[in-house]
């Protein structure tokens, strides 16, 4: 099952966290080779995930938003090996309301086109942020 946007509930379930503060959303990305765009333009994965990023990128840092961290997969070393992912970052927002607000800006949902056609299949795992520790259990 693929997975390149969310339902209803989980939306809701999204909104009905509360906590003021900081999130930080996971970002597993597995890129098309070839964009499928609805009008037919012809595109690869990465140039239309690349148009999406740059189209995205005003309302994002402009809610606040930036990138945390930023990797490549190399191998996995627990979990199902055939989960490849191309692109693997973690977007950090001032607070749930700025994502969801970055959801319904105008210019931001013009360039949701450029991400549905790139995006064969995604995570995206909200996250609180809880500090760092001496071991991996703090």
């Amino acid at each position: 099952m693929r997975h390149t946007a969310f339902d209803r509930e989980t939306f809701d379930a999204f909104q009905a966290i509360e906590r003021e503060g900081p999130i930080q959303m996971l970002n597993l990305v597995k890129l098309r080779d070839k964009a499928e765009y609805e009008d037919g333009r012809e595109m690869s994965g990465v140039e239309a995930y690349n148009a999406y990023g740059k189209a995205s990128a005003p309302v994002f840092q402009r809610l606040g938003g930036r990138i945390v961290w930023r990797g490549q997969q190399e191998l996995v070393v627990i979990g199902p090996s055939d989960e490849a992912w191309d692109l693997c970052f973690i977007a950090e927002y001032p607070n749930a309301q700025a994502f969801v607000s970055m959801l319904g800006d105008p210019e931001y949902r013009a360039a949701m086109p450029h991400r549905q056609a790139a995006v064969l299949d995604s995570r995206l795992i909200r996250m609180a942020p809880i500090g760092g520790g001496e071991t991996f259990g703090d």
